[in-house]
């Protein structure tokens, strides 16, 4: 059973940072891709970050040069570095897996970006 287990929201002010987290209960190299997607109130559920096995990284146009997608295959972990966060940026932020035609999510964490 694939699990994957978000950590690291919180509140933090406009222009601060913040770092995400997502651990998962099997190498992530099994993965073809894994990645960061959030969702604000009454807004659909967006991609921000993905990231391959091989290192390739993709960003939402919203977050380039602000967010980093990064992963340690020695804790099976993928994190998101959130700089020069807005308040724009306030959501539940899920991570994503995909292995084949199956897809596996988090629960979720929230960030809460205040002005």
């Amino acid at each position: 059973q694939v699990q994957l287990v978000e950590s690291g929201g919180g509140l933090v002010q406009a222009g601060g940072s913040l770092r995400v987290s997502c651990a998962a209960s099997v190498s992530i190299n099994n993965f073809y891709i894994m990645g960061w997607y959030r969702q604000a109130p009454g807004k659909q559920r967006e991609s921000v970050a993905s990231i391959t096995p091989r290192g390739g990284t993709n960003y939402a146009d919203s977050v380039k040069g602000r967010f980093t997608i990064s992963r340690d295959t020695a804790k099976d972990t993928v994190y998101l570095q959130m700089n020069s966060l807005k308040p724009g940026d306030t959501a539940v932020y899920y991570c994503n897996a995909k292995i084949a035609v199956a897809d596996y999510w988090g629960k979720g964490t929230l960030v809460t970006v205040s002005s």
